[in-house]
């Protein structure tokens, strides 16, 4: 059985991350095998990284053409180009990926542009689903200079919302106007974000005294939907002040669990049909060879990176 190549962690090395050999993918009748093409990096599998343990073998995108296809006649047919979400493991050459996690490129969809699709996009795209209807109202995407919510920002003006931004860097303020915020908020402070609220949603990844602002700029009925502690996971909150919005909600996300419910195949679809059609375009700041994963992944857990990085394989 021949090997193949991946990236693995090894504490004993400098940067922790390692391209070895390892053994090639036994997939379960509902996976397609799919020789990988492009990966894209996020700061969660990154962050795990660097405290994991020995073997372990990170990676959630990743986009490139099915091999073998699934056994039980699910999913799309060898050479088909896809785009695919999985728990662990996608960096590497070959990957064995459920079908219900997989969907098709359109041919003008580059492979580097679909990996950046899978996490970032999906939470974006259900974040923002999971308060009704944001035709006409006011949402406010905190970090919109990252993966998630530069995507946000495109997603919630195509769905009709009014956009308000928030970035920590003046560099970043057009980014997140291309992207497609009507109103950006820059500094560490988001509390000028409250002169135009009150908001309906709000995607939060920053956490610490970030959220606890957020969370007074709810309407009545709004949600604030949680999905990231960038800047630490305390957080004080003024329960009276909270209730007293009116029907306010505090939403949990982790993707993980929401594609049991929104499967990522179905998700990922609509997104690369978006990209296809110009209306979605993701920020890749940095495109290298999946060889220099060390170094790129070093430079993403420094925030040296605010787009996404994608390496091609």
């Amino acid at each position: 059985m021949e090997s193949i190549r991946a990236v693995v962690v090894d504490p004993d090395t400098e940067k922790r991350l390692t391209i070895q050999n390892v053994d090639p993918p036994s997939p379960l009748s509902s996976e397609a095998v799919i020789r990988v093409k492009a990966v894209s990096l996020n700061l969660g599998e990154v962050r795990f990284s660097m405290n994991a343990e020995a073997g372990w073998r990170p990676g959630w995108d990743l986009a490139g053409v099915v091999e073998q296809a699934a056994a039980d006649g699910s999913g799309p047919p060898v050479g088909t180009r896809v785009v695919g979400f999985v728990p662990s493991g996608a960096w590497a050459e070959q990957v064995a990926v459920p079908t219900h996690a997989l969907a098709i490129i359109p041919d003008v969809v580059s492979f580097a542009q679909a990996s950046t699709l899978p996490v970032a996009g999906l939470t974006a795209l259900y974040a923002l689903e999971r308060n009704g209807s944001l035709l006409g109202r006011s949402v406010l995407i905190t970090g919109a200079s990252g993966g998630v919510g530069h995507l946000g920002c495109t997603l919630a003006r195509h769905m009709g919302a009014h956009v308000v931004a928030s970035v920590r860097r003046p560099e970043r303020a057009q980014h997140a106007r291309d992207a497609g915020a009507h109103e950006v908020v820059v500094g560490e402070d988001i509390a000028g974000a409250a002169a135009f609220g009150p908001y309906h949603m709000i995607v939060e990844s920053v956490g610490s005294e970030t959220l606890t602002k957020a969370l007074s700029m709810l309407g009545p009925d709004g949600m604030c939907v949680t999905c990231g502690v960038s800047a630490g996971a305390e957080v004080t909150l003024n329960a009276r002040d909270f209730f007293r919005i009116g029907a306010a909600k505090l939403y949990g996300f982790i993707l993980f669990h929401e594609v049991k419910a929104y499967p990522a195949s179905a998700g990922l679809s609509r997104l690369a049909q978006l990209v296809a059609a110009g209306i979605l375009k993701p920020q890749i700041e940095v495109e290298a060879p999946w060889a220099t994963i060390a170094d790129v992944a070093q430079r993403f857990f420094n925030r040296e990176i605010a787009g996404k990085a994608v390496l091609l394989l």
